[in-house]
């Protein structure tokens, strides 16, 4: 059996300034990452990683604080269009959706379509369709709506224009959620859910939804959870690039997650942060922004949680 243990969640990376946080806001979220890390972590005592990753995701969904399930933006056409994926390291086998709608959690699907479905990524009405078939929770629209998020689309809905999650005041937005862990029986999981960025066009898919951009884990490296600039991080294909290079260039967890994000991603203005574990157990938390809601715990006794730069 492993024993080193490890956890880490992420709620999204962007420009999150401490001066526009208020006191009261920054407890909710610290209260909501500390919730999700303390349940998670103690699944991975005896547990599998997989559990892990997608207890941590679904108690992120069904926060309003983080921009995926509840808390999920408007597109352009005003719905809720949720993608997530999750993926464990021993087979490689993984499973994404995008395009959904009303589907409570959007990460439970990602699993059973890995798991009770041949295939990998399904979309659209095929993945709700499936989710029924599946008889995973819905929630009516209502469930759905925030104020705020309604009011960040009114602003430039009918325009051309769009808003990544951390566009805007962190008054007003939040991001992608995600966890990466390693259990006792030395497996990766990395598992990712978002709502997309706000008045995104119908359709529009980014990289949470897809296996090696902004999601990866293979027990021969690391485990990959991204957020931040979709469009960049697929290009980049960020999630498998780290870990190609720790298996191909030898580099540690550390150096990749470095190259990758305060390199590779900037040669191109993405920017964005990402957690990762390798099959160690080390953590890495690197963001080219100004902050990112994130949190991890090890056996070796490390464990914190944080927003802003250290």
């Amino acid at each position: 059996m492993n024993k080193n243990l490890s956890l880490a969640i992420h709620g999204g990376a962007g420009t999150l300034l401490k001066d526009e946080m208020t006191t009261a806001k920054e407890k909710a979220y610290k209260e909501t990452l500390q919730h999700a890390l303390q349940t998670s972590y103690a699944l991975l005592e005896g547990g599998t990683a997989l559990d892990a990753v997608e207890n941590a995701v679904k108690i992120m969904e069904d926060s309003p604080l983080f921009n995926a399930g509840k808390g999920s933006v408007f597109a352009a056409n005003g719905i809720h269009q949720m993608e997530a994926s999750i993926m464990e390291g021993k087979k490689l086998t993984s499973g994404a959706v995008a395009l959904v709608t009303g589907v409570k959690n959007p990460i439970q699907l990602a699993r059973n379509v890995m798991e009770k479905s041949a295939h990998v990524f399904l979309a659209g009405e095929g993945a709700m369709e499936f989710a029924r078939e599946q008889q995973l929770p819905f929630e009516n629209e209502a469930y759905f709506y925030e104020e705020s998020r309604f009011q960040q689309w009114q602003k430039i809905k009918n325009t051309n224009t769009f808003k990544l999650d951390h566009d805007v005041s962190v008054n007003d937005k939040v991001g992608t959620v995600g966890a990466v862990a390693l259990d006792c029986f030395g497996n990766l999981a990395a598992a990712t859910s978002t709502g997309g960025m706000t008045n995104k066009k119908n359709g529009r898919i980014g990289d949470t939804a897809l296996i090696g951009a902004g999601n990866y884990a293979n027990n021969k490296t690391c485990a990959v959870s991204c957020t931040g600039s979709g469009e960049y991080f697929i290009r980049k294909v960020v999630a498998y690039d780290v870990s190609c290079l720790m298996e191909f260039s030898k580099m540690s967890l550390e150096e990749a997650t470095h190259e990758v994000i305060h390199k590779r991603l900037l040669e191109i203005g993405g920017d964005g942060g990402l957690i990762a574990i390798d099959h160690h157990g080390n953590i890495s938390m690197p963001f080219n922004t100004e902050g990112m809601y994130r949190a991890c715990k090890s056996s070796n006794g490390e464990e914190r949680v944080a927003i802003y730069k250290d």
